[in-house]
């Protein structure tokens, strides 16, 4: 509870930070926001989905911005440890931007920076370097006469600029990476009603992930999330907003030379709270998500907590 009310002040820039990510939008004085596109990642750390196409709002039609995501996860140290002992840290610092093609069709494009540690008995693993680049092509679907109903669609690839270790793919957890070696494909959906100072976002997606030149392929990735919004306090020139909501991701099992590979598959659904900040083209912004359930690599990982912050410039 701590943590979910820390998330309301800026003091957690400073406070909160992994020791080894539904953002902004455009603010029309009297509205709420118009939403779009970000990223997800894995359940079982960043760098194997690596962005994984997701859903959230962002502050401008054009913008440029920065992203800070971190995850927190508890394992099994190896085969003959029953306990969860090892500290699992993923950490994400990422570029993103969005450009407008026409009235409605816009491409968004994302290029991660990880750098991740995990504490195992025999000392402390890192690895960091450039992830997996993520390309989308977003398109406006379904926009109702009086905007309070919104649909968008998308699609897109995920380019293998990460390292992918094979070595490393045969841990406990598998997805402690820079990348998946492999070309990813990834389909979206994004429903948003919105109306005076309340709105609500329902997204998901998935994506295919194929096989990269070490045989290895990671199981596909369906995510799923429900967002409330709501405007506490606004003007022509800044605005603040809570949020709240769930979100969900499926995973399938990884295969290595078409073989399925047992304690891969899971599943995990976050409880999420934090907030969107504001002021003319800057965008501010913040959550923490907490585990309602996780069942990762078949109990061997369990899901500890999420942070993220961003901050956007509209161009």
């Amino acid at each position: 509870m701590k943590k979910i009310i820390m998330i309301l002040s800026l003091i957690l820039l400073n406070q909160y930070q992994a020791k080894a990510i539904r953002d902004s939008a455009y603010i029309a004085p009297e509205t709420f926001s118009r939403f779009d596109f970000d990223d997800d990642c894995d359940a079982c750390g960043c760098a194997a989905g690596n962005g994984s196409s997701g859903f959230e709002s962002l502050l401008n039609p054009q913008f440029i911005g920065i992203k800070y995501f971190a995850q927190h996860y508890k394992a099994k140290e190896n085969l003959f440890v029953k306990d969860l002992t090892q500290d699992q840290y993923f950490n994400t610092l990422q570029l993103w931007g969005k450009v407008p093609l026409t009235k409605k069709l816009s491409v968004y494009a994302s290029l991660p920076f990880h750098f991740h540690e995990k504490r195992t008995m025999q000392g402390d693993i890192k690895i960091n370097g450039v992830g997996d680049m993520n390309l989308m092509g977003i398109y406006q679907l379904m926009n109702s006469k009086d905007n309070f109903h919104h649909l968008s669609g998308g699609l897109g690839v995920k380019i293998p600029l990460g390292k992918f270790d094979e070595k490393g793919a045969s841990g406990v957890n598998p997805s402690f990476q820079l990348g998946t070696g492999s070309w990813d494909y990834q389909a979206a959906l994004n429903y948003k009603f919105q109306k005076n100072k309340v709105a609500v976002l329902v997204n998901t997606d998935y994506t295919i992930k194929t096989e990269n030149k070490k045989n290895y392929r990671f199981g596909n990735q369906w995510n799923y999330a429900a967002t409330g919004f709501y405007q506490v306090a606004g003007n022509e020139k800044s605005i603040f907003s809570v949020k709240t909501g769930v979100q969900g991701e499926v995973y399938a099992q990884n295969k290595q030379f078409d073989e399925a590979l047992p304690n891969t598959a899971g599943s995990a659904l976050y409880g999420k709270l934090g907030f969107e900040a504001s002021y003319k083209k800057l965008s501010l912004g913040s959550e923490v998500m907490l585990p309602m359930y996780t069942h990762l690599a078949g109990g061997d990982i369990e899901a500890k907590s999420r942070f993220s912050i961003f901050l956007n410039i509209g161009i």
